[in-house]
């Protein structure tokens, strides 16, 4: 799974090099210990308390991208084992879930990276066919397929595809940045010196 990522950058680095609010709400927390996704968006408008959708955007979804779904935050089980391991079989990368899932452990064992706002054991109804590939709003934020989705335990952005290249250029410059200023810690300077700041504030 880690050699199909898109890019080893982590949330928080990408966050701060995009130098915009593409963070998705912190409650939308990795299923397992460990999980990270990165790679494009494919998303699917579904609602509460009905998986039809999502069993329709695995179906329709091309290898290699993330599923993003509306679900409406709802608390039932919409997503478990049987859905993830027909999107592995897929090629897809994860799922982002603006509701629960369930199966954990089974999909822990899987190694499907799933990023969701909770578990819950009630199980959906299949009548909603949902809307596949519109912009949905996923955890405050609006996800567009084709937009560069990463999470991984710190939490989730999405990153819309005009920008994915420059941001992730202003990533790599944050890391070399960050690598030289490690190099100089060890060498005895401080934080306050090397990022110039003031000790005694504003």
């Amino acid at each position: 799974m880690t050699a199909a990522l898109r890019t080893k950058h982590t949330s928080a680095t990408l966050l701060e090099a995009a130098k915009s609010d593409i963070a998705l709400d912190p409650a939308l927390r990795p299923l397992w210990p460990d999980a990270r996704l990165a790679g494009p968006a494919y998303t699917v408008q579904g609602v509460p308390g009905d998986n039809l959708a999502l069993h329709n955007a695995v179906a329709a979804a091309p290898p290699g991208h993330v599923l993003v779904a509306d679900c409406g935050g709802g608390s039932f089980g919409h997503w478990g084992e049987v859905l993830a391991v027909a999107a592995k079989e897929r090629g897809l990368l994860g799922l982002v879930i603006d509701g629960a899932v369930r199966d954990s452990a089974e999909q822990a064992e899987l190694g499907f990276p799933v990023f969701s706002r909770g578990i819950a054991i009630h199980g959906t109804a299949k009548r909603y066919p949902g809307i596949l590939g519109r912009s949905v709003l996923v955890g405050g934020v609006v996800v567009r397929t084709g937009d560069l989705v990463v999470g991984d335990a710190d939490g989730l952005v999405a990153i819309p595809s005009a920008h994915e290249a420059a941001v992730l250029a202003a990533a790599d410059g944050r890391v070399e940045q960050e690598t030289f200023i490690m190099s100089e810690l060890s060498k005895g300077r401080t934080t306050v010196e090397l990022l110039r700041l003031n000790p005694l504030g504003d």
